[in-house]
């Protein structure tokens, strides 16, 4: 398989050797525990969850890390928690050769599915026509 030709999570992790695919797999396990509404899809050409239509975070396999996306507001959020880890905005990376914290990742994937739940419960205001004179 090319890199590309792949349409699943499954089909991506395929891709990579033994080792980093356990790692990916206990990454997307991980995911989909903690966003049990979330959507498995692949979006730029990466394994995403999406939650009510929008991305809710990525996550990929490298030569010597996992990357993982949440979002740049959830690396400000977890930012004390992630101080070992190169960061950047929206973007974590995990080395492969230490164990992945799955606990954190947890933890980010439940914070950024109580961010999405509440932006769908927040009214969208609406336009307010002003009178028009004459």
């Amino acid at each position: 398989m090319q890199t590309g030709d792949y349409k699943t999570i499954a089909q991506y992790i395929a891709l990579f050797p033994k080792d980093v695919q356990a790692m990916l797999k206990e990454v997307k396990m991980t995911i989909a525990k903690a966003a049990p509404n979330a959507v498995e899809t692949i979006n730029y050409a990466i394994p995403t969850f999406k939650l009510n239509g929008k991305n809710l975070v990525h996550f990929a396999g490298y030569k010597s890390h996992i990357g993982f996306y949440p979002g740049s507001k959830a690396v400000e959020v977890f930012a004390g928690e992630l101080v070992k880890y190169k960061t950047a905005k929206g973007s974590i990376q995990f080395p492969i050769e230490s164990k992945i914290p799955l606990s954190l990742i947890t933890k980010i994937v439940k914070y950024r599915v109580e961010v999405e739940n509440k932006r769908l419960s927040i009214p969208k205001a609406k336009k307010v026509k002003s009178a028009s004179k004459k």
